[in-house]
């Protein structure tokens, strides 16, 4: 009979053994360890709940309100009075393009190994030797002007002489009509200084070669480059015969491609007394207006075609009428533009 016992009690520990391998904390009954005090351990849920609900209560949070007033304080701006007389010095404006040149070096290096005077006589030779010095010779306008009845011809021309700051330059032009005498002509010779980069004051004659009679005239005036690149001059003249004439002219290259180039123009004479004898007025005498398309197969050669309207004006246009000619004339032009 206690043999039958003990092989139930096996058989019933045999379940409980594989339970035991699959949960590690199957044999730990707490109810069975009656040694030690759990009484500090309340393990059941609801007075678990109710003790840390409990416990909470009686927790001093003294500490979190303190963080969150420190949180607080730092999300509120910062004095920077401490840093107000910390400021920066004003750096004052410099003026730029007019400051007068560092004074020339009066120590030369190559003084300590050559003979001074040779080297005097060498920097002199340099300076003269070394400043530009060239010639120009430039065929602005060639053209032929088909007109009703009075196909006519034109020209201008400029060469120069000399260096970049001072150069003599000779200037001619005129117009007529195929078959008529000379409507006018000129040519003119002036020194041209240069005042900058961009401008050159003349100072010169002109003589004047057309048809009536001749004049010789004094010249003074400005020539340069304008801003956007138009090419412009002013000039007063005096004659031997007293009277003064202006003119005023500009010109400007408009790049259409590399080779192909759009020139309008335009000139203004105006005279400060009449002068019956060249059939010219007091006030604006004329003005000229005019466009050319230009071909540059190299730059130095260079066919045109265009328009060239002329109209006198005032009592100039007056006396035009009077001696039985049209004050205002328009053509095509077809020309040629070379230099060398």
């Amino acid at each position: 009979m206690r043999n039958m016992m003990l092989a139930a009690a096996a058989l019933m520990a045999t379940p409980a053994v594989a339970q035991e391998a699959q949960d590690p904390h199957a044999g730990h009954d707490m109810s069975q360890m009656q040694g030690i005090d759990h009484s500090g351990h309340d393990m059941g849920a609801t007075g678990g709940a109710a003790a840390d609900e409990q416990a909470m209560e009686g927790m001093d949070h003294s500490m979190h309100a303190q963080a969150a007033t420190d949180g607080s304080a730092d999300a509120t701006p910062m004095d920077h009075s401490a840093h107000m007389g910390h400021t920066m010095p004003t750096v004052p404006d410099s003026e730029v393009g007019n400051a007068p040149p560092p004074p020339a070096p009066t120590d030369h290096p190559a003084d300590a190994f050559w003979d001074r005077q040779r080297m005097v006589q060498a920097r002199a030779d340099l300076a003269s030797e070394g400043r530009f010095f060239g010639n120009a010779l430039i065929l602005d306008r060639l053209e032929y002007r088909p007109r009703n009845g009075r196909n006519g011809y034109a020209w201008q021309a400029m060469g120069w002489i000399g260096g970049d700051i001072d150069r003599l330059a000779v200037e001619t032009e005129g117009d007529g009509a195929f078959g008529s005498p000379l409507e006018t002509g000129e040519v003119r010779a002036a020194w041209r200084h240069a005042l900058d980069p961009w401008w050159n004051f003349e100072l010169g004659v002109r003589q004047d070669f057309a048809a009536g009679p001749d004049r010789t005239y004094g010249v003074i005036g400005i020539e340069g480059l304008a801003p956007y690149w138009f090419e412009v001059g002013a000039h007063a003249f005096v004659s031997n015969k007293g009277d003064v004439h202006f003119r005023v002219e500009a010109e400007h290259d408009m790049r259409l491609t590399q080779r192909l180039i759009l020139q309008p123009s335009v000139e203004l004479d105006a005279a400060a007394q009449d002068v019956p004898e060249l059939h010219i007025g007091s006030g604006f005498e004329k003005i000229e207006l005019g466009a050319r398309l230009r071909y540059e197969f190299v730059r130095e050669f260079a066919p045109y075609v265009g328009v060239h309207w002329e109209r006198k004006l005032g009592e100039t246009a007056r006396l035009a009428r009077v001696d039985g000619e049209n004050p205002s004339q328009l053509s095509a032009v077809i020309g040629l533009r070379m230099w060398f």
